[in-house]
């Protein structure tokens, strides 16, 4: 053994120098230790440190899941962090020289440590726990946690404490928290450096930039350091000298997250994703050239299945073959899915739909390039290379083929739809129009082939359009203002099929509640009876089949051979099983002819008249018409239906056995129909209406390296097509790609691509942004949820009941829970004080119910309850409540007050059960739009306040009543907004002051508003598309103006402290003036 160990070392030795990297990328939440010669940080999920004069890392933690955030306490001996070892960020601490890890906090909201207090024996963290985020202090031995600052509002984070005069230092916007890569914003919820003194109760501002002023730190001396965006809209260190705000640094891009040691002597920060040091005496910055060890994990492949997660699938047209695509990637089997081989392509592009060519043998598909969905062929057989058709940028999708499979149509970019000749392999615009990017319907062929139908917008809605393909001459068929979409041509030739909610447009809404209608071509004449029975005493000509019988095969033969095996085929088939219908489809008609004249008239619904209906597909079959759509009209449970239409029949409507999906693709082979939904593919049984899932299963390896490529770039151009503001904000959009795709090599895991991703956007300096990704190997083996009983506890005196939260589950009849009891035990666990309170309350899942024990006046208590979730909800009530009732005070019941959240269906709903409930009493309205979190139910709302009364009626002797009976415009109306008041809230109060309904007092809003949606990337993963932009009526852009106020009122930290709110106190007097 002793000779071979030197052996063994030389062969180890090239892989372990290979893993060591001196170019260490995605190291961030850094932190010095006092002396400022040693730097601690998070690397690739665990926390490292290393000697600043020779940086050779070493591992600290190798805990599940990631730690962050490490904060070494003054004296040198802790370290404080965060992990989400257990699903969520917890507090942790251990001792910088090794030992033990100890949890401080249990709770499964989002704990954030930010800083320590001077004498090492507390910490500060951020936490979602009751709010939207706040500000707490742990022990650094444990016990419960205080809440630095009261009132559900404010969102203090980032406090570090001045160790001389006792100041807390922080932010409280979202700006600085949540969205701290939104680089440029500037408006009224910019983040300022704050402070606050408990002791004194002194509130001071020390800057007033309208951009970004955040990330403090302080060493021990009281020197101020923090990250400012004022010299060149990028992130930059800067300090205090003699009070006066002084930059530090001059980089071209920006930094994250300083830390000064406490000797005041360096100060660690993040930049490009690297840690820099910046040297306060030389005032000098450099990089910090760490020596780490990298597991290189992302390029090992890793193994995936199809089944259950097919994205595209066609079958050839001699009903043979089957191509599907499954995380982008291309196989092919037989129809049966038996035999299944995957598709080398010889690249990690993203296939995202396929389709055969006529001659059985070669796919046409589309794949990413550049991020851009173009279209390839390549052959079925898996022989061969890949060969591009189109080069756009832009992305090509919806591809559908003619009946002859001789043509296909497709969209292209934002604004063409374009033939394709399935021979030559050429495209060809035939239509330039607003179709929008994303969110299409698809495009069709009429049944002889001699038109093409698709959608394009009119004022947001989409219409339907067909061009005829000899002459290029393109017609509008609906001319509405209200969606018609999923166009389906009827194989007859006769009809046209469409998803409309008729009287409701989809924007802002969506589609509300959509039916399936359809239009007859021309003014058809139902068929006669008396038709039908002369036809009984027809006698077909001789060779002629019967009229709806099949003809008789020709004697020969090959009939003779198809009649034995069609003889075995029927021996074969189960006693109960139905003859499958041999009754033919209809030709396609030679000509079709549009009488166009009055043609809305003659619209037909074809579903039922409740549900939503989406996803049309029509065949005929004989006199029979089979129209099937997704539906959810069963109590709310998707399904697909079929409406079966025929001559001297009524309608009639049945769900389809084993379709309980919401959405499909139809694919068509000969006399075969199948369904691709719900991940898989299904055969679709006519005469049985039924569906029978085809077994797919294929197990197929790809690495996370390439797709977090693909996925990039996917993602950038998504933006790229579809972004509002064709000018980006300013932002070098394809400069972006280039800076940021320079970090992809060093990607390492899927929260580096997230750090990576969302940077990229921040770029864009615009809300309504956002990389999201969760990928199993992130997954950690344990998860805690916290159980709220309802019980407000003492803040400083943490076991002691301070108040029951109303409408909670405390707050119910027979729990016998008052202000005083101290909780004792928790189904029958003696509580130990000094321990944090929600130890005993955070488990694996939540109880159904749980025995509290308290202690009252000597005596023991025990209450059962019912455990809930977060308390977040009934908290913000409470606040709802307080200022009700503040108003109803001051203006002696004259005042309705009535609070939004957000803008959601939910609380529209709300909003007018308390216009109906109680505002219709009152002379006046408050509508408090205040924190509003958005939504899209800004046009009800301002319908709703925009009624005036016009008439009046009267019962005989009885009290005349104003009609409509709610007329809120006749009455006064004051409009609270803040700058918190974001996204759809934005939008209400433009409309507001547009309508002139009343007047508007507060603060400037967020300048948070584009309409947005998302888009799904290869793993499941989303970022969303800000695609629409809203502007005033004078053409300004909400997302960079705002709306301001028609008088300024502003409410402080201290008057939130204190529970005093000088906006509403305005809006009352401004009011109550009016009703004198």
């Amino acid at each position: 053994m002793k000779k071979l160990y030197p052996f063994l070392c030389a062969l180890v030795m090239p892989f372990a120098l290979q893993a060591q990297s001196t170019n260490a990328y995605f190291t961030s939440t850094p932190a010095l230790t006092p002396d400022g010669k040693t730097v601690i940080f998070s690397y690739e999920g665990d926390l490292w440190k290393a000697d600043l004069n020779s940086p050779v890392a070493a591992r600290l933690t190798a805990m599940q899941g990631d730690e962050v955030n490490p904060r070494v306490s003054p004296d040198g001996q802790w370290i404080a962090f965060s992990s989400n070892q257990y699903g969520n960020n917890d507090v942790y601490v251990m001792p910088i020289g090794g030992g033990d890890i100890k949890q401080l906090t249990y709770h499964d909201g989002s704990d954030e440590v930010d800083s320590w207090s001077w004498d090492s024996k507390s910490i500060y963290f951020t936490s979602s726990r009751y709010n939207s985020f706040s500000e707490y202090k742990v022990g650094k031995d444990g016990g419960t946690p205080v809440r630095l600052f009261g009132n559900y509002f404010n969102t203090i984070h980032g406090v570090v404490e001045h160790p001389k005069t006792g100041e807390l230092f922080f932010n409280d916007t979202w700006e600085s928290y949540r969205f701290a890569q939104r680089k440029r914003y500037k408006g009224s919820y910019n983040p300022d450096i704050m402070s606050y003194n408990p002791k004194t109760k002194a509130y001071k501002q020390y800057t007033d930039w309208n951009g970004k002023d955040f990330y403090t730190t302080i060493d021990r001396n009281g020197n101020v350091y923090f990250a400012s965006d004022e010299a060149n809209q990028e992130y930059n260190l800067y300090t205090f000298i003699n009070g006066k705000k002084t930059q530090l640094t001059k980089f071209p891009s920006s930094i994250r997250r300083p830390n000064v040691s406490a000797d005041g002597s360096k100060v660690v920060f993040e930049k490009d994703y690297q840690l820099w040091v910046y040297d306060v005496a030389s005032k000098k910055a450099d990089k910090v050239n760490l020596v780490i060890f990298r597991n290189n994990v992302l390029p090992k492949e890793q193994e995936f299945d199809i089944a259950g997660r097919i994205e595209s699938a066609d079958v050839s047209v001699d009903g043979k073959k089957m191509a599907v695509v499954s995380r982008g990637e291309l196989f092919v089997s037989d129809a049966d899915g038996k035999f299944m081989q995957q598709i080398q392509r010889g690249n990690t592009e993203r296939a995202t739909e396929v389709k055969w060519l006529p001659d059985n043998r070669t796919l046409i598909y589309a794949q990413t390039l550049g991020g851009y969905t173009n279209w390839y062929t390549i052959a079925a057989d898996g022989t061969g290379t890949p060969k591009q058709l189109t080069k756009d940028k832009g992305s090509n999708r919806l591809l559908a083929v003619n009946s002859k499979h001789t043509m296909g149509v497709y969209l292209s970019g934002r604004n063409e739809v374009r033939t394709i000749d399935l021979k030559t392999l050429a495209s060809k615009t035939i239509a330039h129009d607003e179709l929008w990017g994303f969110q299409n319907s698809a495009p069709g062929f009429s049944p002889n082939d001699e038109y093409v139908i698709f959608t394009s917008h009119r004022n947001f809605e989409q219409d339907i359009f067909i061009c005829k393909l000899s002459t290029g001459k393109i017609t509008n068929i609906t001319k509405t203002g209200i969606s018609e979409t999923e166009p389906v041509w009827s194989p007859d030739g006769k009809y046209i099929y469409f998803a409309s909610s008729r009287t409701q447009p989809d924007y802002p809404y969506g589609g509300r509640d959509p039916h399936i209608y359809r239009i007859p071509l021309q003014k058809y004449d139902p068929d006669y009876k008396l038709t039908k029975f002369n036809d009984l005493f027809t006698e077909p000509k001789k060779d002629e089949p019967k009229k709806d019988e099949p003809a008789k095969p020709a004697d020969d033969k090959k009939s003779k051979e198809k009649d034995k095996s069609k003889d075995k085929d029927k021996a074969a088939a189960k006693p109960d099983e139905k003859k499958p219908s041999t009754l033919p489809a209809p030709k396609p008609p030679s000509d079709i002819v549009i009488d166009s004249a009055d043609i809305l008239r003659r619209i037909e619904q074809i579903s039922p008249s409740f549900g939503t209906q989406r996803s049309i597909a029509v065949i005929q079959k004989g006199d029979k018409t089979f129209v099937y759509f997704c539906s959810n009209q069963a109590e709310g449970r998707p399904q697909l239906y079929r409406t079966t239409i025929e001559p001297f029949e009524n309608n009639k409507t049945e769900p389809v056995a084993g379709a309980a999906f919401f959405g499909y693709d139809l694919i068509q082979s000969g006399d075969k129909y199948y369904l691709a939904a719900n991940g898989g593919v299904y055969k679709l049984n006519l005469d049985q209406n039924r569906v029978d899932p085809v077994t797919l299963g294929y197990k197929f390896n790809r690495n996370l390296s390439g797709e977090f490529n693909q996925m990039f770039d996917e993602a950038w151009a998504g933006l790229d097509e579809n972004y509002y503001d064709s000018n980006f904000h300013g932002a070098n959009w394809a400069k972006v790609h280039d800076q940021y795709q320079a970090f992809l090599p060093y990607v390492n895991s899927r929260g580096d691509l997230r750090v990576l991703l969302n940077d990229m956007l921040g770029e864009l300096n615009s809300s309504h942004q956002g990389f999201n990704s969760f990928g199993q190997e992130e997954r950690v083996y344990l998860r805690y949820r916290t159980m709220e009983t309802g019980v407000i506890y003492d803040n400083d005196d943490p076991y002691k009941v301070a108040s029951v939260l109303k409408e909670s589950v405390a707050d119910r009849k027979g729990i016998d829970i008052v202000t005083g009891d101290r909780l004792v035990a928790v189904n029958g666990v003696t509580v130990d004080p000094k321990q944090d309170r929600n130890f005993y309350f955070t488990k694996p899942s939540i109880d159904p119910e749980m025995t509290l024990t308290f202690e009252r006046a000597g005596k023991k208590v025990n209450v059962k309850i019912h455990p809930q979730g977060n308390l977040k909800d009934g908290l913000y009530n409470e606040w709802i409540e307080r200022n009700k009732n503040e108003v109803t005070e001051k203006s002696k019941n004259r005042i309705a007050y009535v609070h939004m959240k957000d803008m959601s269906g939910g609380s529209l709903e709300q909003f007018k059960l308390d216009m109906v409930n109680d505002a219709y009493n009152k002379d006046a309205l408050i509508l408090d739009l205040r924190y509003n979190t958005g939504g899209n139910v800004h046009d009800g709302v301002l319908q709703f306040l925009s009624q005036r009364p016009y008439l009046q009626w009267q019962y005989r002797d009885g009290k005349k009543t104003s009609q409509p009976n709610f007329g809120p415009a006749a009455k006064p109306i004051i409009l609270l907004i803040n700058e918190q008041t974001l996204s759809d809230g934005e939008m209400t109060t433009a409309g507001f002051k547009a309508l002139k309904l009343g007047k508007v007092i507060g603060t400037e809003t967020y300048r948070w508003i584009i309409f947005t949606s998302a888009k799904g990337l290869v793993d499941g993963s989303s970022y969303r598309v800000p695609a629409w932009g809203c502007f005033t009526l004078d053409g300004q852009d909400l997302e960079m103006s705002g709306v301001a106020p028609d008088i300024t009122v502003k409410t402080s930290f201290v008057d939130r402290l204190n529970d005093n709110d000088p906006q509403l106190q305005k809006a009352i007097s401004e009011i109550m003036s009016q009703l004198k």
